[in-house]
């Protein structure tokens, strides 16, 4: 590992009011992001109470004791058949899950991501056995009370999305999502959901106004069916994934965004992807969420919202807009200025640990695509760490 001294400085202002409500993911495939230990201040300075990661990157895990901070912790979609074997998903909990137990504050796994949308039809027949299987470890462990089991899924899972009160599963994912959720609904676990307005904005930036994409004020859409108002794409997503989830008989299962955010650079046809609009999309977006207002279909369900992500991140497959998510650059600087108060710290930076991660308005009657993204909009990482399978040390 190649060290290096390097000063942290935040600019600030905006998210001290944010304490209690966001969650970060922090993802790792780069080979110059700060040690663990020195991403902990910076989790504190953003005011997130929660961090979703795609593994268990003990590192992190033993950086975190004893912070307070909640953590979703991984598991890769390549585990996922080892994971149907009940002695490997007990393994997999007693060496990722439980030694950090109660010092880490481990609430949930997230088993894959976004499995059902790769069109992959061993890999999702997996899914829901190796689910079952760690949530069997975890009730063996007397642990099922304190820790969920649950799965990230694109928004391309819906078929129908607008208007959103008419929001429906693809019809040849039903075979797979109804015992997906009957397995939620009986564990009380919750249901991810990774939704981009950025996709649908950049497939179709003639049609989607960017004020409607980046919660700026605009004349918003009007579901002519529930006759409520839209004023952003984000909560018409939530919205439609509220009414899929009602049409199949699950309308109290809590949603949660498990990621959303707005890349900062992209390449020439990724258009809307910039400095100033991530800017504007974060920035508005933790404003919104610390106002704690729910959707206009849901008013009194609290947002639960995961920002993607941490860190910009130099390794990541895709185009450039996959490597620009980040609110920090690896040296630890804010991207845009969002608002950190000043602290300044030295760190050392970590090699790669390969742990994978992913990533419309109309006027009154516009088409779903102004609210799903491309099927393949998330790159979706199967990447993961050997540290994974790591026993605790």
């Amino acid at each position: 590992m190649e060290h290096h001294q390097l000063a942290i400085f935040f600019l600030g202002l905006l998210f001290p009011a944010i304490v209690t409500s966001v969650g970060i993911n922090y993802g790792q495939i780069a080979n110059n992001l700060p040690t663990p230990e020195h991403v902990v201040p910076l989790v504190k300075q953003i005011g997130a109470t929660r961090v979703k990661l795609y593994d268990a990157d003990p590192k992190v895990l033993k950086a975190f004791a004893n912070t307070g901070v909640e953590f979703i912790v991984g598991l890769g979609n390549e585990y996922l058949s080892k994971m149907t074997n009940q002695a490997n998903a007990l393994a997999w909990v007693k060496q990722n899950v439980q030694c950090y137990l109660p010092a880490t504050k481990i609430v949930s796994i997230a088993v894959g991501n976004e499995v059902l949308t790769f069109n992959d039809t061993s890999l999702s027949g997996c899914l829901l056995p190796a689910m079952q299987s760690v949530h069997t470890a975890l009730v063996n462990l007397k642990l099922d009370n304190k820790i969920t089991v649950t799965t990230a899924h694109s928004v391309a899972i819906l078929q129908n999305s607008y208007p959103p009160s008419s929001g429906t599963f693809r019809p040849d994912l039903k075979n797979c999502i109804s015992p997906i959720l009957d397995f939620l609904s009986k564990t009380c676990s919750p249901f991810l959901i990774n939704a981009y307005p950025f996709f649908a904005y950049k497939a179709n930036p003639k049609q989607v106004p960017i004020e409607f994409v980046l919660f700026q004020p605009n004349a918003g859409i009007v579901d002519p069916v529930s006759k409520l108002h839209y004023d952003n794409m984000l909560f018409a997503q939530i919205d439609a994934v509220y009414a899929a989830l009602s049409t199949l008989g699950y309308s109290k299962l809590p949603v949660q965004i498990s990621e959303t955010g707005w890349p900062s650079k992209g390449d020439d046809d990724e258009v809307g992807a910039s400095t100033e609009n991530a800017k504007k999309y974060n920035g508005n977006l933790l404003k919104i969420v610390s106002q704690k207002k729910g959707t206009p279909a849901r008013p009194n369900n609290d947002l639960n919202i995961f920002v993607f992500a941490m860190f910009n991140e130099n390794l990541k497959p895709g185009p450039t807009s996959e490597r620009n998510y980040g609110l920090f650059k690896p040296d630890g600087t804010p991207v845009y200025g969002l608002g950190f108060s000043g602290v300044s710290v030295s760190s050392g930076n970590s090699t790669s640990s390969g742990n994978g991660n992913g990533n419309g308005n109309g006027n009154g009657n516009g088409p779903s695509v102004y609210l799903s993204p491309p099927a393949n909009s998330s790159s979706g990482y199967l990447a993961i760490s050997s540290s994974t399978v790591s026993f605790c040390s």
